[in-house]
């Protein structure tokens, strides 16, 4: 039975005495979702502020000066430290609570699906979902998609694999390598993209959405 995933900022020493996180994100951004369900589901509060990277609001001198590799999402701490790339703000906010384990080897285990996810899922599955769903340009990226595709089903088939036999990807138990996997499969038919030959992970989104606290993308 998979352990359900229950906390509070207090109990867990999460609680912002004064003022709250900023996060700088695109928000169809599976990158940017990632953090939103994580501070979402510890309860920390944060404020959004939307850049619309499909009009270069990213590339703006005053956000370079915020980020000057142009990208989100980047999350502003309230000592107005700035982190950005996703999967190390995920492993900033989790750090000691339940969303990551405590032994080392399954710390391990989690930063190994953490750099499959960017190596090699995000750069596919991602990437087609951007110019298929957020650019409408399928036609215009046809090639490339079409090269693509095979590795994006690759990388499903090892998360497939794993999940027949594993209700989560570390320790059976619900942590931020599920998030940041989570975060774009669950919308990779967007980038043109079909599960219906992955049972396993779609019995896994479910468990998934049926944590404490889950929010859609959407949200």
């Amino acid at each position: 039975m998979a352990k359900r995933f229950a906390v509070t900022a207090l109990i867990y020493g999460l609680t912002q005495v004064s003022g709250m996180y900023t996060l700088y994100e695109y928000a169809p951004s599976g990158n940017s979702y990632k953090l939103r369900l994580a501070m979402t589901q510890l309860g920390l509060p944060f404020k959004r502020i939307n850049l619309d990277i499909t009009q270069g609001e990213s590339r703006t001198p005053e956000f370079l000066e915020i980020n000057a590799n142009g990208r989100v999402p980047v999350l502003v701490l309230e000592n107005g430290e700035r982190l950005s790339e996703s999967n190390a703000i995920l492993w900033y906010l989790a750090d000691g609570t339940p969303l990551l384990p405590t032994s080392k080897l399954e710390q391990a285990q989690v930063l190994q699906w953490m750099f499959f996810e960017q190596y090699s899922h995000e750069p596919f599955i991602a990437t087609a979902r951007y110019w298929v769903y957020s650019l409408g340009a399928e036609d215009e990226y046809k090639s490339k998609l079409d090269e693509n595709r095979p590795k994006g089903y690759a990388a499903l088939d090892v998360m497939e694999k794993h999940l027949t036999s594993n209700e989560f990807f570390v320790g059976n138990t619900y942590s931020i390598a599920d998030i940041a996997l989570y975060a774009y499969t669950h919308v990779a038919e967007q980038g043109g993209y079909s599960l219906a030959a992955y049972p396993a992970i779609q019995a896994w989104f479910k468990r998934v959405e049926a944590m404490d606290n889950y929010i859609p993308i959407t949200q």
